[in-house]
């Protein structure tokens, strides 16, 4: 039963995808662990998604944006829920392999109730001709690891370049803020 549904579509297109590679297709009836990281310094940070299920690591290429998108839209989840208790600490570390396998497209959430699991869709971006032919992973998540996922998000989303106190845009080396025409903030 889906009561709930979002769909974040990606903006890469197709052009991350490899070659002749065979698309993968993962449904995990219960995951060890869901998460978004990043590898790389503020600026230049690459974003993934990592879920890892039955002794298999899957890692996959996604957007701020998405990470961002994800979160607020699971927040919003969460909060229609009851609320559930967990002490089991959930680890959200990324781990090996870092390499993405392929890049996100369109991620869709719905609310098993029978289950009491919030299911997660990530599908490969591609084509709009090759909809469906690309890899996809489907997993059923407990409240509780997503709750860690949702204020482990956050605080990725916000660990970036700090933003301009004029412009809001992100600050840094090559910044030239609109607001100023160029000229960076008063001192």
């Amino acid at each position: 039963q889906c009561r709930l549904r979002l769909v974040v579509t990606g903006q890469e297109g197709g052009t991350d995808r490899v070659g002749a590679r065979v698309p993968e297709h993962h449904d995990f009836e219960a995951v060890d662990r869901f998460t978004a990281g990043t590898v790389g310094e503020p600026g230049s940070r690459l974003f993934l998604f990592q879920v890892a299920a039955e002794g298999v690591v899957v890692t996959i290429k996604g957007e701020k944006q998405q990470v961002a998108a994800l979160a607020e839209y699971l927040q919003g989840v969460l909060a229609d829920l009851p609320d559930v208790e967990s002490d089991v600490p959930v680890d959200l570390a990324l781990t090996p392999p870092y390499e993405p396998a392929w890049v996100a497209g369109t991620l869709s959430v719905a609310y098993d109730d029978g289950a009491d699991r919030i299911v997660i869709v990530i599908e490969e971006a591609g084509d709009d001709e090759d909809e469906g032919d690309g890899s996809s992973v489907r997993m059923r998540v407990t409240r509780p690891q997503v709750a860690a996922l949702v204020e482990h998000a956050v605080e990725l989303v916000e660990g970036g370049r700090p933003p301009c106190p004029i412009c809001g845009n992100p600050k840094g080396p090559e910044h030239a803020c609109p607001r100023t025409n160029g000229h960076g903030p008063p001192s």
